[in-house]
């Protein structure tokens, strides 16, 4: 197992550089910079506008500029931000924060849900349990996330039950006490999260019912019958370690999704998370900003891979990653 997670964690650093690479690209033939704009601008000079350029490395061709921006961030350097004239770091740690809160929550509440429920509709097959489960995951399969998100904050826009936006109360936050200042982040939580787990949860319940049904039906499963265990000991101790593996995979998806997965949500009820600061970078060229995003997602893409792996391999013991 040592060789196999030492021979994914040295494939890192060239997955990385083909991707740092590719994106660098795009930034590059796209049209103007972060500087174009400002030095439309009568008051800025255009020796200005070249000190600037020079400054933050975007003079000079593709191969230079992606040299500059490469040997930096191989040291860990990834400038400051154009727009927020910020470190990089520092100004994506709280949206970082913000962005794991909610997608962190929705990944434990879907798949807490979506597991018992997709094992229970398997074992009913066919009667009442399995007929609600199969509405509860059309309906999470058939609404567009966006259009769903919508919904949801018209739903407490005329009701006023939950916040229609934000991760805090703006006016009364800072005199609230600790588990006020909880509760309250829990409140404006609710909603993004119900958006997020349930278009996930009806995918993950759908396989879970299937792997089940198909689990059941095989012999080992009749031959632990007919020893006379327990049904409910069956499904739990023999089916469901079998039907589970596939979605372990699945599993370390959702762990690389975490940056990516909730983006819209976010915009939608203006949480403040990864998703505005990166779209708002894109749309201004901030290229620091850009790139550290970008190779944040990857990496967490490949540690939700390397992730998923061991757990499978931890869960079926038939499975050795040499």
């Amino acid at each position: 197992m040592w060789t196999f997670i030492a021979r994914r964690l040295v494939s890192i650093p060239p997955l990385l550089l083909a991707v740092s690479f590719i994106t660098y690209l795009l930034l590059y033939v796209a049209p103007g910079d972060y500087f174009t704009r400002l030095c439309d601008n009568p008051a800025i000079t255009e020796e200005m506008c070249a000190q600037l350029r020079t400054q933050y490395g975007l003079d000079g061709g593709f191969w230079k500029r992606y040299a500059f921006w490469l040997v930096n961030a191989v040291q860990f350097e990834f400038g400051y931000s154009f727009k927020y004239e910020l470190p990089v770091f520092s100004l994506m740690a709280e949206r970082l924060s913000n962005t794991l809160l909610l997608s962190g929550t929705s990944l434990v509440a879907s798949w807490g849900i979506a597991i018992p429920l997709g094992v229970v509709a398997a074992v009913f097959q066919g009667k009442w349990a399995d007929k609600v489960a199969g509405f509860i995951s059309f309906f999470g399969l058939s609404i567009p996330r966006v259009f769903y998100a919508l919904l949801a904050l018209l739903f407490a826009a005329k009701t006023g039950w939950f916040p229609t936006g934000g991760m805090r109360d703006q006016i009364a936050w800072d005199d609230f006490t600790a588990w006020e200042k909880v509760k309250d982040v829990a409140h404006h939580l609710m909603l993004p999260v119900f958006v997020v787990a349930t278009a996930e949860m009806a995918s993950h319940m759908r396989q879970m019912r299937a792997q089940m049904i198909e689990t059941l039906s095989k012999d080992f499963v009749r031959t632990a019958r007919a020893k006379g265990l327990a049904y409910w000991s069956v499904v739990w101790k023999h089916a469901f370690g079998n039907a589970v593996n596939p979605l372990v995979t699945q599993f370390g998806y959702s762990l690389a999704a975490l940056l990516t997965g909730s983006f819209l949500v976010e915009v939608v009820f203006s949480w403040p998370g990864m998703a505005r600061l990166t779209v708002d970078a894109v749309f201004a060229q901030d290229e620091p900003l850009v790139m550290a995003a970008v190779m944040m997602a990857t990496t967490m893409l490949v540690l939700g891979n390397l992730v998923a792996d061991l757990l499978l391999a931890a869960i079926d013991p038939r499975i050795r990653l040499e």
